[in-house]
């Protein structure tokens, strides 16, 4: 039996896939399911960028507001759901699309996750190393015994540091190589052939200056009111995934008077910017991807085009 086509809309943030999407839905019965590790949350609507309700009105949309802040998801708890999911909707009749820009969550889907050990003692101890010595020092630690992983983590990114050096430390083996060893994809994933079309600039400036525009809509809908209720719920902190997301870990920042509104602002930005950057580096790494460029007039129509002659 020949595997069905399941179109995966991939592109970094602002490039513009929601738009894209929902012009397909428009236009077929589809179901959208998100690629985003941001949108499973649920009270964290400003700073994702979560669609409206006139935008999910158009078509269903899965895999938003599906879990606490306080809690975390993982790339192998996607997987499962996302398999689970595109069933479901083919057995209704509708055509499943996937859209989002998280490409570690992609490559669970398609290639499946290697599984990576955790320690609760190893943990700790690294916490209370960071806690002594401060994360860039850890960083530089991680550098000696895993360069490719340290060189795209910030010194500051403790989440992503503390991981490595505990997979290393578990293991003897740097995260790098372990990710980057080959894993057969689970028999589960075989009734599907996930196509990526990839959101991309010609001219990064303009996606740049996307971002610096939605930050500041963002901030003018009331961003800042936002984590401010979260961070009144008293049970959330920036160690959490959640408040790891690009953006809120500023807003946070800049209300423990960290710093003043305007540089929570560019470091807003520059983050975003950042996250970009790492976005693309991902896609580019993926050969069989279809490209539309994103700063193109027509960038919708081309999608709706691509989307549609792989849903055929």
């Amino acid at each position: 039996m020949n595997a069905l086509s399941v179109t995966c809309l991939l592109g970094p943030t602002a490039s513009g896939k929601t738009a894209a999407a929902l012009a397909f839905a428009a236009t077929r019965p589809v179901e959208i399911v998100s690629v985003d590790s941001a949108l499973v949350y649920r009270e964290m609507d400003i700073g994702t960028a979560k669609p409206s309700a006139e935008e999910r009105a158009v078509a269903p949309h899965h895999l938003i507001d599906v879990i606490d802040p306080a809690q975390s998801y993982s790339a192998a708890q996607f997987r499962v759901d996302a398999l689970r999911l595109v069933g479901e909707i083919v057995a209704r009749g509708n055509v499943p699309l996937l859209v989002g820009g998280t490409m570690l969550y992609y490559k669970a889907l398609t290639q499946g996750l290697n599984d990576l050990p955790a320690a609760a003692d190893v943990r700790a101890t690294l916490d209370a190393d960071a806690a002594r010595d401060g994360w860039p020092a850890l960083h530089a630690r991680l550098a000696e015994v895993d360069p490719a992983t340290a060189a795209r983590l910030a010194p500051n990114d403790s989440q992503r540091i503390q991981r490595a050096l505990e997979i290393y430390l578990l293991t003897g083996q740097p995260m790098s190589a372990l990710l980057a060893a080959p894993r057969p994809v689970s028999s589960d994933a075989a009734p599907y052939r996930f196509v990526p079309v990839a959101l991309e600039p010609s001219d990064r400036s303009v996606l740049h200056a996307r971002i610096a525009a939605r930050f500041d809509a963002m901030l003018a809908s009331g961003f800042i009111d936002e984590v401010e209720r979260l961070r009144a719920r008293g049970d959330l902190d920036l160690s959490m995934p959640s408040m790891r997301c690009v953006g809120y870990r500023q807003a946070w920042e800049y209300l423990d008077s960290a710093y003043g509104y305007d540089e929570m602002r560019d470091k807003g930005v520059f983050a975003t910017r950042q996250l970009c950057k790492r976005q693309l580096t991902w896609l580019r790494a993926m050969p069989e991807r279809m490209v539309v460029d994103c700063c193109a007039g027509d960038a919708v129509e081309k999608v709706v085009g691509a989307v549609a002659s792989i849903s055929a």
